[in-house]
């Protein structure tokens, strides 16, 4: 045994100090996925924290995984699928034909609210009434047998 139990007590405050260090630092690691979906308002932050939990007891397998998924969204362009200018943004060219359909699809409802419109009617005179027409059965679409035409045969299918 060393004769100062001074040094003892010293070198075992660092072991405790390191272990712990280590300890938090692990914990810390494992939370940055998280904080960086968090920061860029990611739709997935909870599934990314929970399976920063899951990381931590299978030793970090998952870790970067999760780094990848949470760097993946930004809230200016989101998953990256866009070429150019934000997700609302339309190119130029196309506003004109833009305010060109628009105003084609205004004049169809206002014709079709015209059309819809219940017509002003006035009074009808007895006069101008036609009279009801007989019913009269309707004509048989398929002929009798006995009616129908037959077809002639000929001689050497001519």
């Amino acid at each position: 045994m060393i004769g100062d139990p001074f040094l003892n007590y010293f070198a075992l405050g660092i072991l405790f100090f390191v272990v712990g260090v280590l300890f938090y630092g692990v914990i810390a690691i494992h939370d940055i996925p998280h904080l960086i979906a968090k920061s860029r308002d990611h739709p997935h932050q909870d599934a990314i924290h929970a399976a920063g939990w899951v990381s931590l007891f299978t030793l970090h397998a998952l870790w970067p995984f999760l780094w990848i998924w949470a760097m993946a969204y930004r809230p200016d362009r989101g998953w990256g699928v866009h070429s150019a200018g934000s997700a609302g943004a339309q190119p130029a060219g196309n506003a004109d034909e833009l305010e060109a359909l628009r105003a084609r699809l205004a004049a169809l409802e206002r014709r079709l609210a015209l059309d819809a419109a219940p017509a002003v009617t006035q009074p009808v005179a007895k006069s101008q009434l036609v009279p009801e027409a007989k019913l009269v059965p309707e004509a048989k679409l398929v002929p009798d047998a006995g009616t129908a035409p037959k077809a002639k045969r000929t001689v050497g299918g001519r």
